[in-house]
């Protein structure tokens, strides 16, 4: 199986509507809408064609394709900049200290504030991979050409960068920590509430949920212990998150409470350690490194597997991935090691 990560497009959307309907709910930025799916195509579509190199409002689309067969395997999403029209909301959990001269006690009390602070961060999200490609690196190949991305426009990005994860739910679909929070607020079921701001937004946690600090401790005993923990389905995510430097910063999400990962965008590994070079040969040799490759900018930016040999002048990269890229001898490469 050979990918190739790169802008979707308009023809994606039936792929991306199948796809969106394999995820079992819970994924807010892939929600089985074809008309909230089709403006997130349309707003992808504005933010490839932008030109100014500076850090607005994009929301970059992706899919995954099978080169061989020209099926859509998976998608994510890159938003430049969160909050903007919405807040991002979080909830933040604090630890708050009391102390009693009588008694010579100190209480320690967890509390969850509901928080925007997070607004004006890029973001990662949105990243799902069908159950049948999850082999031969294709997830890691989805989840590292976003970085190769963020890095190829550096100047469209922001300094941080969150990443959220679903939270547990039990096996019919419950979310144990929105039946004790948001659900008793807003009336609905979790994935009503779920699917309502997949495809309305989020505009009604502002008008109905709680502005008051939530004590920990007063939740059910169910509800405690998902707090900052992923989904099962999401701890892969979590630890490629964490190879990458993101780390749980104690934001959670407001409906399951999974964990919100933060990374400094400078940080982050894949960035970091990415290398610009000039493609001088297509025939790198037995002694060639395996490496992520991407060529392009905006919606000619693509990404796959290549073999890398270096040298001074440049890197020797194998013929078939340059034409997988549409790069040719001559071009600027960003590559970064398996």
């Amino acid at each position: 199986m050979l990918g190739v990560f790169r802008a979707a497009q308009t023809s994606d959307l039936s792929a991306l509507y199948d796809l969106s309907k394999e995820t079992g709910g819970g994924l807010t930025n892939l929600p089985p809408d074809k008309g909230k799916l089709e403006t997130k195509l349309a707003d992808a579509a504005c933010a490839f064609a932008r030109t100014e190199d500076t850090h607005e409002d994009d929301r970059f689309l992706f899919v995954l394709e099978d080169i061989t067969t020209g099926r859509i395997l998976g998608t994510c999403q890159v938003f430049s900049h969160v909050g903007t029209t919405w807040p991002f909301y979080s909830f933040r959990k604090d630890t708050f200290a009391q102390y009693n001269k009588e008694l010579g006690r100190t209480v320690h009390s967890e509390l969850l504030t509901l928080s925007t602070e997070l607004g004006g961060c890029s973001e990662v999200g949105g990243l799902f991979l069908h159950s049948e490609a999850r082999s031969a690196g294709m997830g890691m190949l989805l989840a590292r050409s976003r970085y190769l991305f963020i890095r190829a426009h550096r100047a469209r990005f922001a300094a941080r960068v969150v990443a959220e994860l679903r939270g547990l739910v039990d096996e019919y679909g419950n979310s144990p920590f929105w039946d004790a929070v948001g659900g008793r607020f807003f009336g609905m079921s979790f994935r009503e509430a779920d699917e309502f701001n997949g495809v309305q937004g989020n505009q009604f946690i502002a008008d109905l949920m709680p502005k008051h600090p939530l004590y920990i401790a007063m939740l059910p005993t169910e509800a405690q212990e998902v707090i900052g923990m992923p989904h099962i389905s999401g701890r892969p995510a979590m630890r490629m998150l964490e190879k990458e430097g993101f780390a749980f910063e104690n934001h959670v999400d407001i409906f399951d409470a999974g964990p919100t990962m933060t990374a400094r965008t400078d940080d982050i590994l894949s960035i970091h350690t990415a290398r610009a070079a000039t493609v001088v040969s297509s025939s790198p040799g037995d002694s060639a490194s395996p490496c992520i490759l991407a060529a392009g900018s905006l919606a000619s930016f693509r990404a796959s597997f290549a073999h890398v040999s270096e040298r001074d002048d440049g890197i020797l990269v194998e013929a078939s991935a340059l034409q997988v890229l549409g790069a040719s001898i001559g071009d600027p490469i960003l590559f970064v090691e398996r």
